[in-house]
């Protein structure tokens, strides 16, 4: 008995010591990370110093205020160089950052030198010549980490430049900043063990959403004037609305990158996490301060170079004639999806904007998208949480859970029983959920085999051609809608996963959909505010409230949606509404 007992003793203790050097080994992991982001700042910022003092009279203010399409006709005619565009932003950023005024950036690309120094061999110059552009963590960059915020990413640098990298280098763009982002792009706030907290540049208590919430606030903060995000739930469109930017999320196989995801499929489990990339595709897409931006950028991807390099990308040049047009928009329309009632703001925004549209001679079509809390639980939550979170589960072994993430975490550790016997007991007791943080938990139901599987993705289908056939039966080219914001408070986004049914539909039907600053919050939308109820003013409810309030001055945008391919057509509205918006 007694030897058992030692050995039970020396058992456990050895176990405390596993621990506490895996512990040990993660801290040194993530410093190490700290350590070379910040040699990589101090560089940048030597070498900014050493142009100013080449360069003192340029005019850094005059640089930062130009529109995309104007500095590129200036890069291209010559009148401004690029390496002095490159160094004029390399600063701002490094002004930004030395004042922990957002804590967006990632990494610097010191690459970017070179970079600069094989644009000018070219004969011909591409359409982003000499356009500095930041690019979200996981965007693959050779010699550099695509961590996903992510302690086990950070050993592995890339081989090779992603496909979307290859495409804007060349045409003639200059990759120069990879951006923070959250941990295992799974939250729309941005935030992860490893780099911490992004903060909104227009208020430091405010999130700048995420998961490409370091492109948000980098280029709000007027560091980038063109970066490149991804979006599965929201995560172009949420930074966009947050840090008043125009986001694009296009048709997902409209564009192709080198995927930086935290999993190789090796295991049955990584498997179905793959799956869900399947059933809801990730799309990459830009963000800027304007459209025009938006639409360059597209025109630029949509190359030769991007379909040689991945021929499986639809050979579809960008149909500039379908963006410059004129012709009189069919617009559905819809304020609420019966789902998540949205601040007072956001809805305001889309009744303004219908107005606006109408008064323009577009004809206006109520819209009400159907059945969107079967699309939230059944489609949308029930793809991700498939084999009940345990793939998604694997990516935080030996990791740090960001507290954004612990209630999902903790929910999905819980054994299956467990789950089953707490969503049918908390079910009629809706109200107590958000306190126990298992709301989640009682929506989530998973898919017991791989024929569930496969009859899960053809509800998906089903449900994109219903959905389609009520668009066409009305006659629609477009659709406005809201979006989620104003930006929230920092550490709310985790407490509210399911807010996001207004991105996210988008994702379930694959439409390409962009989001378009209008207005800005009113004190009179803090006041209404004070009113708002939501659905039944339970604590979910409450805690929306409390997420947006405080945010007078901030940004209030609205939802422009497309059908599938029509990229384009997308942009053109969404180039109409920031029109109308700019003129009232």
């Amino acid at each position: 008995t007694s030897a058992a007992l030692a050995l039970l003793g020396g058992s456990v203790a050895a176990l405390v010591v596993w621990k506490c050097l895996g512990k040990k080994m993660i801290q040194k992991k993530m410093e190490e990370a700290r350590r070379t982001r910040d040699e990589g700042m101090k560089k940048m910022a030597k070498a900014v110093q050493q142009f100013r003092e080449q360069v003192p009279s340029v005019q850094t203010d005059a640089i930062l205020s130009l529109p995309l399409l104007e500095l590129a006709g200036r890069l291209r005619e010559g009148s401004l160089s690029p390496r002095t565009v490159l160094y004029t932003y390399l600063e701002k950023v490094s002004a930004l950052e030395a004042t922990q005024q957002t804590n967006c950036l990632r990494h610097f690309i010191p690459e970017c030198e070179e970079q600069l120094q094989e644009i000018q061999r070219h004969e011909e110059k591409g359409l982003l010549y000499g356009i500095p552009v930041s690019i979200k963590d996981h965007i693959g960059h050779k010699g550099h980490l695509a961590t996903c915020g992510l302690v086990q990413c950070l050993g592995t640098l890339m081989e090779e430049d992603s496909v979307l990298v290859k495409v804007l280098k060349r045409q003639g763009a200059i990759p120069f900043a990879m951006t923070n982002v959250s941990q295992s792009l799974f939250s729309y706030d941005c935030s992860n063990p490893t780099f911490g907290q992004t903060l909104n540049p227009f208020n430091p208590q405010k999130s700048p959403g995420g998961s490409s919430g370091g492109e948000g606030a980098l280029i709000a903060g007027g560091g980038s004037i063109l970066g490149i995000g991804s979006d599965i739930g929201g995560s172009i469109r949420l930074p966009s609305s947050f840090c008043g930017l125009c986001g694009l999320k296009p048709t997902a196989e409209r564009l192709r990158w080198v995927l930086g995801l935290p999993f190789q499929p090796s295991s049955r489990s990584d498997l179905a996490k793959g799956a869900k990339y399947w059933a809801i595709p990730c799309a990459v897409g830009p963000m800027a301060r304007d459209v025009d931006s938006l639409a360059l950028c597209m025109k630029a991807l949509l190359c030769q170079e991007m379909f040689q390099l991945d021929p499986s990308v639809p050979p579809i040049p960008f149909n500039e004639e379908v963006y410059s047009s004129s012709t009189p928009l069919r617009v559905g329309y819809y304020d609420t999806d019966g789902y998540f009632p949205l601040p007072p703001c956001m809805r305001r925004a889309v009744k303004e904007t219908r107005c606006a549209l109408q008064a323009a001679g577009h004809q206006l079509v109520p819209f009400s998208p159907p059945r969107i809390p079967y699309v939230m639980t059944e489609l949308f939550l029930k793809t991700f949480f498939a084999d009940g979170g345990r793939a998604w589960l694997d990516v935080f072994t030996g990791d740090v859970v960001d507290p954004a993430l612990k209630p999902q975490v903790n929910s999905c550790k819980m054994p299956r029983l467990v789950k089953k016997l707490l969503a049918l007991l908390l079910k009629p007791l809706q109200f107590l959920l958000l306190l126990l943080k298992l709301k989640e938990v009682a929506m989530i139901s998973t898919c017991r085999s791989v024929k569930e599987m496969w009859n899960h993705h053809h509800q998906i289908q089903v449900y994109r051609s219903q959905f389609i056939t009520r668009w066409k039966e009305l006659q629609l080219d477009v659709v406005l809608c809201p979006v989620l914001g104003p930006a929230f408070t920092t550490g709310y986004p985790g407490k509210l996963l399911t807010a996001i049914s207004s991105t996210m539909l988008y994702n379930v039907l694959n439409f390409p959909a962009g989001v378009v600053p209008v207005s800005t919050v009113t004190e009179a939308d803090e006041e209404e505010l004070k009113l708002y109820q939501g659905c039944c003013d339970d604590p979910w409810d409450r805690t929306l409230k409390q997420a947006v309030s405080g945010a007078v001055g901030l940004p209030v945008a609205v939802q422009c949606v497309a059908l599938p391919w029509q990229e384009e057509l997308c942009l053109r509205f969404m180039k109409e509404v920031e029109t109308l918006s700019r003129n009232k």
